[in-house]
């Protein structure tokens, strides 16, 4: 075929390099329908430039693409069992489902290793499935503060950075829905905060579908190529092809932490994650949760037979028929404890950069591809509709070899893993079905629960009251915390910086800043508390009480479910949560400030004298923090202007994120010096 025939001008040499080429791989198909010179030019350059850019961005170009196909649908048409001959073990792993001081000691060894971190975001998806029009990090993690997924990442960035005194690089992978979205979100936020030096943006191709057991590629129409995403183990191809992994490793980066979408948990767990990394030498340590057997969740196993010896992740839907074929007759069944007797993976990898570098340069970044072709007949040699080569990011491990270690670190499931990817009817269906429900609502519970653990474990107590149900999930009623990562990253920094007090069922508690000091707060009823402690200066917040109402929680009606104006973020929720009128206590200026339990603020010691978080903290430490009668704080405030209405909300004012359309307006009242 020559490319001369369809084209009335002339035929740039690439072109024709590459026409030449795909008729030389079989792919003749391509082209067979196309008319002559004069007809539809346009589209055929067209069509011609997008097999160009996959020749270009895949490792091998499409000849390897098809090469690879070809291997991998012979074995899938064989019937091959990608486990012949192995069987599944415990991991190597380390248990922190429950805190003490192995937690601790592996979190305080992590902050120590985190001058060496870089961190990873998939961040292809978008929230179509939620009912959220738009990318999925944008979406609130909690509707009290409106901060979306990407700021809390790039506030718990900004907070390790300032604590181990580096720069701390941020990764974020996209596809072609999510790119130019996340790029607006960045730079209008101005970063969150971060250098832009220090974030980068890679953008993940499609590739080719495929027709046939020939890997023939599939078209749509004369002039169209069909194209499907690769999966998001390209997130190691990304990272080889931008130079990135070898510039991060001859920077003296050690590790890189891969984080999900929309699991904001995995901030309160990263650092004990790291520590064990460090502690134990793996090479590639997957975060794990327990596992509700049968659940869609793959399990992470040591797979052995043959000389082999594995740490794999083993899909949800090829675990039960491995575990009957090998060690367990009845399948994916409870253990003693209720659980699958694997734990279950919740695709955040800590990984070793220096061993995850060379396997880089050796495979090209080509993770473990498989493809998983729905055949129209037992014969397997026509699909249902076209297929693809897929490939996840945690079959990193399928490249190692015996030098590399693999290992698994257990954390309690709410505390970990609650993530934000069902809407409302899904969720209800995983909740009747004895699963998590996943969803906005269930991950703000969860999230408020984690800050809850937190606070307990300086001492602030927060007692559960029942739970509500909104649109049928349930969520907790129990005081609602946002501890903003500045204030607290660790366990040992929420005994520093918390001493005892007492936080009622329906208050709410903002706290932003690293030098912040809570001794003996009180929160009644419904109040609010919201502290912002800017950098270069300390507060301590002294036996402070706090009546009102600050925040309300508010659920959603039928017809403002079913209202196109009601803001996507609380659709996906059922609820809004109101701002009435919280204590606002806000330091701008630096110095050592105090607040008592009159409600007062006052300057203890100017800039050139901080007396300094820790002398307080110890100081606290020392003596318990005991009641002193006196004034609430209630009175101690100033009005500004009131925030915005929800839609739907009449005159009540709510908590809505700082975001397009929701605009939120200064508080009511504040303490500010």
């Amino acid at each position: 075929m020559n490319p001369a025939s369809y084209f009335s001008g002339a035929v740039s040499p690439s072109h024709r390099a590459l026409f030449e080429r795909l008729c030389g791989l079989g792919q003749e198909h391509l082209f067979s329908d196309w008319e002559g010179p004069g007809i539809q030019e346009a589209p055929k350059r067209q069509m011609l430039d997008a097999l160009a850019k996959v020749d270009g961005s895949y490792p091998g170009g499409l000849a390897g693409y098809v090469e690879n196909a070809r291997k991998l649908l012979a074995a899938s048409r064989e019937g091959r069992n990608p486990y012949e001959g192995l069987t599944p073990n415990q991991p190597q792993c380390e248990d922190l489902s429950a805190f003490g001081d192995p937690y601790r000691q592996h979190e305080a060894r992590g902050l120590s290793a985190a001058k060496g971190l870089v961190v990873v975001l998939v961040a292809g998806g978008l929230g179509e499935r939620l009912g959220y029009p738009g990318i999925k990090i944008d979406i609130p993690v909690e509707v009290t503060t409106g901060a979306s997924y990407l700021a809390l990442y790039a506030s718990w960035i900004r907070a390790v950075a300032s604590r181990v005194k580096a720069r701390i690089p941020f990764v974020i992978m996209t596809s072609r829905d999510t790119h130019e979205a996340t790029l607006k979100s960045l730079k209008s936020n101005r970063y969150f905060g971060l250098a832009p030096a220090d974030v980068h943006v890679l953008m993940q191709e499609l590739v080719p579908a495929l027709l046939d057991n020939e890997a023939r590629l599939a078209k749509e129409g004369p002039y169209g190529l069909v194209l499907k995403p690769h999966g998001h183990g390209d997130v190691h191809m990304l990272l080889h092809s931008s130079g990135l992994a070898e510039r991060f490793r001859k920077a003296g980066k050690t590790h890189l932490a891969f984080i999900q979408d929309t699991n904001a948990q995995v901030t309160h767990v990263l650092l004990a994650a790291l520590g064990v990394s460090v502690a134990r030498g793996f090479h590639f340590n997957s975060l794990a949760v327990g596992r509700i057997p049968g659940e869609a969740v793959g399990a992470l196993t040591r797979l052995t037979g043959g000389g082999r010896d594995l740490t794999l992740n083993v899909e949800y839907n090829q675990l039960d028929p491995l575990l009957r074929a090998t060690i367990s007759p009845s399948g994916d069944v409870p253990g003693p404890n209720g659980l699958s007797i694997f734990p279950g993976n919740i695709n955040v990898l800590v990984v070793e950069l220096s061993s995850y570098a060379s396997i880089l340069s050796r495979t090209r970044g080509i993770i473990a591809e498989f493809v998983n072709p729905k055949y129209a007949d037992a014969s397997r040699s026509a699909f249902k509709k076209p297929t693809r080569l897929e490939t996840m990011m945690q079959d990193l491990p399928k490249l190692f070899g015996p030098r590399e270690r693999t290992g698994v670190t257990i954390f309690d499931r709410r505390w970990s893993f609650s993530a934000d990817k069902n809407n409302l009817a899904e969720a209800r269906s995983k909740l009747a079905a004895k699963g998590p429900p996943e969803s906005g609502a269930s991950a703000e519970n969860d999230f408020y629960h984690a800050m809850r653990l937190k606070a307990a474990e300086g001492g602030l107590r927060a007692p559960e009251a029942g739970e509500a149900a909104f649109a049928g999930i349930p969520f907790t009623r129990a005081a609602r915390i946002v501890f903003d990562p500045s204030f607290i990253l660790t366990l040992d920094e929420a005994r520093a910086k918390i001493r005892g007090g007492s936080l009622d069922p329906e208050s709410t508690l903002v706290v932003k800043g690293e030098r912040v000091l809570l001794s003996g707060l009180t929160l009644r009823g419904r109040a609010g508390l919201v502290v912002e402690c800017a950098p270069g200066a300390s507060l301590e917040i002294r036996d402070l009480t706090v009546e009102g109402v600050g925040f309300e929680q508010e659920a959603l009606t039928e017809a403002e479910l079913e209202d196109a104006s009601t803001p996507p973020y609380l659709k996906i929720r059922a609820y809004r949560i109101l701002e009435r009128k919280p204590l606002f206590v806000r330091v701008s200026k630096p110095g050592a400030w105090r607040m008592g339990s009159d409600g007062k603020l006052e300057l203890v010691a100017g800039p050139g004298k901080v007396t300094g978080l820790k002398k307080a903290a110890k100081a606290a430490r020392r003596s318990p923090a005991k009641k002193k009668p006196g004034k609430t704080a209630a009175g101690a405030k100033r009005a500004e202007k009131s925030a915005p209405k929800s839609k739907g909300s009449s005159s009540k004012k709510s908590a809505s994120p700082r975001r397009k359309g929701g605009k939120k307006s200064p508080p009511k009242k504040k303490t500010k010096r």
